[in-house]
Parts: structure tokens; sequence; C-alpha cells
């Protein structure tokens, strides 16, 4: 059975001023310049990143189907408090989506003119990504708040979902500042060589578990 190669990607060099550079060209020193890696078959990475959020999407619908049933079968079912930092933490990652959509577009805009966007792309992802650091760190606090008010995992039923929820959603969301780490490191290495593919599915991700902690906040809301 015979079998194809599939082309290895090709590497362009763009300049600031704009206009590939006359084809192909070997790393070298910093100059300034982005080394742009052209993905002739990058859906399969697309691709990836929407299996990925569809798996994590049917996991938080099981956790709800799970919610409702237990809140219909007993009596032990008590209304839970949000602590206010809760909310603290919603308008943090919102920023966070903002400031990464940003950094997209300055990175966009670097691949396909080559400005020197490099740095304030950079500026944003950094931003993005200390706003996810905080967002988690203000998970914990809110935890410590529903343990200062007496209320632990094992508690009652809401408090166990709660935790869970909470805590499941900031395991992701350090997935994600994993992602974020990456994209600055290619894109800040000496020559920044960095894939369109890799920058786009980290931000669905971001924007994904944006979107899905509006979700739990609304569920907990209504629910807890």
């Amino acid at each position: 059975m015979g079998t194809t190669a599939q082309r290895p990607p090709t590497v362009t060099t763009i300049r600031p001023g704009g206009g590939s550079g006359g084809g192909v060209r070997p790393p070298g020193p910093d100059d300034g310049e982005l080394k742009a890696l052209s993905e002739p078959r990058s859906e399969p990475v697309r691709t990836g990143i929407w299996v990925g959020l569809a798996a994590i999407g049917m996991m938080f619908a099981a956790f709800t189907s799970a919610l409702i049933v237990r809140q219909g079968s007993g009596e032990d079912w008590h209304h839970l408090v949000m602590p206010r930092i809760v909310l603290l933490n919603t308008l943090v990652l919102i920023a966070s989506s903002l400031s990464l959509e940003r950094a997209r577009r300055k990175v966009a805009s670097y691949f396909r003119t080559g400005k020197k966007d490099r740095q304030e792309a950079l500026r944003w992802l950094y931003a993005t990504l200390a706003l996810g650091g905080f967002f988690v760190a203000g998970q914990f606090v809110a935890w410590q708040q529903l343990r200062a008010q007496g209320l632990y995992l094992s508690t009652n039923p809401n408090s166990s979902f709660f935790y869970v929820l909470t805590a499941v959603h900031a395991v992701h969301v350090l997935g994600g500042l994993g992602g974020l780490l990456f994209v600055i490191r290619r894109l800040s290495a000496p020559v920044a060589a960095l894939r369109r593919s890799s920058m786009d599915s980290t931000s669905y991700y971001w924007h994904f578990m944006g979107a899905l902690w509006l979700y739990l906040l609304l569920l907990v809301w209504i629910k807890l």
C-alpha cells in the first residue's frame, strides 16, 4: 500500500516593513523579525480544541444533571449564600477575555503586516495571564470565606456542589494559563515562532472558560 508523506511546514520571514523577505530564511539572531510558520493543514489543531471543549461541556452538563436530581431527592437542601468575591472574580475573568482578544488581534496584525506589534501583544498576553492568576487566587479566597461560615465540602449537598463545580473549573483555568505561557514563550523568543492555530486555540479555550463560568454562576445563583 502506498503512503503519502505530508509536506512539512515552511518558514517565512516577515519583515517589519511588510513582505515575505524573498522566501525561506534559516533561524538567526534577533533582528526584530517574526518567523511565521505557515500551516497548510491547521484544521486538525482547531478540530482538536473543539472536541476538547465539547468534552468539557459534556462533563459540566453531567454535573448539572446530578445537581438537579440531588436537589429534588431530599429535604437537606439549604440555601447557600455565595461569597461576594465571586462577583469580583467574574469581572476579572471577563476582563481577561477582553485582554486576550486584544492580544490575538495584535498577533494577527503582526502576521499580516509585519509591523512591530509583538511587544504590545506580549503586554496584553501578560495582562491576561495576571488576570487569570488573580481569578484562581480569588477562588481560593471564596473557599476560605465559605469555611469561615462553617461550610465545608461535606457540610451539605449545596456546599459540596459549589466546591466541586468551582474547583473543577479552576483546574481547567490553570490549563488555560499553561496555554498562555506556551504562547508567550513562543512569541517572546529571540526569533519569535508562533503558529496561528496555537494562538487561536488558546483564545477559544479561554473564552470558553469565561462563558462556562457565567453559566456556573447562574446555576449556583438559581439552584444553590
